[in-house]
């Protein structure tokens, strides 16, 4: 109904569990009609920050998205990236990451988004936030985000689509990646009751979406009906 309508859709997701591919692969098979093009994820961000600043990372990451780091130089590490590893995320392997960073004179903490939690089918999960906050204290760094809700991940979705944050309408379920960071970026934003909405949500005290809404269905309705 989107498309339909003629306006422009980019997906805005902190997966760091699987590549892009894999993302629309799953989505493809839900029956939605999404191209590799219409995704902004960490990843592919993170690695062009790497590009940029001539970084070697050291990568705490699900091994199933080491494929996006592929072309990256990750020999003699002088930063570490860190995504929502899962089972990676074993004491050994936090103390490593901890141990390279501690070892640096000017340790660089690159976090492929900063979530609390999110929710699967079998209940609510910690997020790369817990543990990235648990390294930004050990080593007294402070990580740089480049997932939801940095701004920079924002307008990199913006440019995506080649329309200006007061022209963009961002519908998400977390609060303050979704909402938030959309909002600061010069955007509006809606809260979708659904995923990992809670109704503690409504009573945040910094963040205020512009509307909530039951699901997506229903933002829908209420984005076409203003068209």
């Amino acid at each position: 109904r989107i498309k339909a309508a003629g306006l422009k859709l980019q997906l805005c997701t902190n997966e760091t569990q699987a590549t892009r591919e894999d993302f629309v692969r799953k989505l493809r098979a839900m029956g939605f009609d999404i191209s590799v093009a219409q995704v902004t994820a960490p990843a592919p961000a993170a690695c062009g920050l790497l590009r940029e600043r001539g970084l070697r990372p050291h990568l705490l990451v699900h091994h199933d998205l080491l494929p996006e780091f592929a072309e990256i130089d990750k020999t003699n590490p002088n930063c570490v990236v860190l995504g929502d590893a899962a089972e990676n995320f074993t004491y050994a392997n936090l103390n490593e990451a901890f141990r390279l960073l501690i070892g640096m004179e000017k340790p660089v903490l690159i976090s492929l988004g900063k979530g609390r939690y999110y929710k699967e089918t079998d209940g609510l999960k910690l997020d790369v936030g817990a543990y990235m906050k648990a390294l930004e204290y050990a080593c007294d760094v402070q990580a740089e985000v480049v997932g939801k809700p940095a701004k920079r991940f924002f307008e990199s979705a913006l440019a995506e689509l080649g329309v200006p944050p007061e022209q963009a309408i961002m519908i998400g379920d977390d609060i303050v990646s979704d909402v938030g960071g959309a909002q600061q970026c010069g955007m509006r934003a809606l809260q979708v009751r659904t995923g990992k909405y809670r109704p503690s949500d409504e009573n945040h005290p910094l963040v205020k979406p512009d509307a909530y809404v039951n699901n997506l269905a229903e933002a829908v309705d209420i984005i076409l009906q203003q068209l």
